[in-house]
């Protein structure tokens, strides 16, 4: 692969732009799917489409920093931040695969409350990665992201005890929504991840 002289390091802020803007628009369908489910207008395949956008969004992310000589930053961060995007928008998709896959039949509170926060969360890691270049206002966007995953942990927990508080509930049912909270948390984990990407970024760069 030909290495490039010539600087094109804007390239690098537009694509972490869209990265976070792609993200956004795949945890508003995935929360508009669990929150209409088992009649929503969204369906799995959206969600798929608009997860494999994303996964194009990274690999030119990747090839332009495999083919740049300069770049912005490190180029152990970009390409870190990079994947990380990437988990945020995989949890996703996976936790709506599941809904469909599990033969769900009504969301419970919970999963509803998660995708809320989740929706909030990639929104604020959008709203950094759109700030890398002047980096203005990101610190105080972080600080807003580590409150909703705090608030998320305290969703899942109460999500957990509620399915295991009730010894009448299938246990297969108690399985099948573990699964998805566990992937609903993982999604509000690996927003947290990539904040602190960012925020390494800010360190690095101050």
């Amino acid at each position: 692969m030909k290495i490039s002289l010539t600087p094109r390091t804007s390239e690098f802020f537009t694509l972490f732009t869209t990265a976070g803007e792609n993200a956004v628009d795949v945890a508003r369908l995935v929360e508009r799917r669990f929150r209409e489910h088992p009649n929503s207008g969204v369906t799995q395949e959206q969600v798929k489409a608009t997860e494999t956008a994303g996964d194009a969004i990274v690999r030119d992310l990747i090839t332009l920093l495999n083919t740049q000589y300069l770049t912005p930053f490190d180029r152990e961060d970009i390409y870190l931040l990079a994947t990380e995007i990437d988990d945020v928008v995989d949890y996703l998709e996976e936790a709506s695969d599941l809904l469909g896959l599990y033969g769900v039949e009504l969301p419970t509170k919970h999963a509803v409350q998660q995708c809320a926060i989740i929706v909030q969360a990639v929104e604020k890691l959008a709203n950094a990665c759109a700030n890398l270049k002047g980096m203005a206002g990101v610190q105080q966007t972080l600080v807003e992201l580590k409150s909703l995953e705090d608030e998320g942990d305290r969703v899942f927990r109460d999500a957990l005890a509620a399915l295991f508080r009730d010894d009448r509930i299938d246990p297969l049912i108690v399985i099948r929504w573990k699964d998805i909270y566990e992937a609903l948390e993982d999604t509000v984990d690996a927003c947290e991840t990539a904040a602190h990407r960012v925020g390494n970024v800010l360190v690095k760069n101050a």
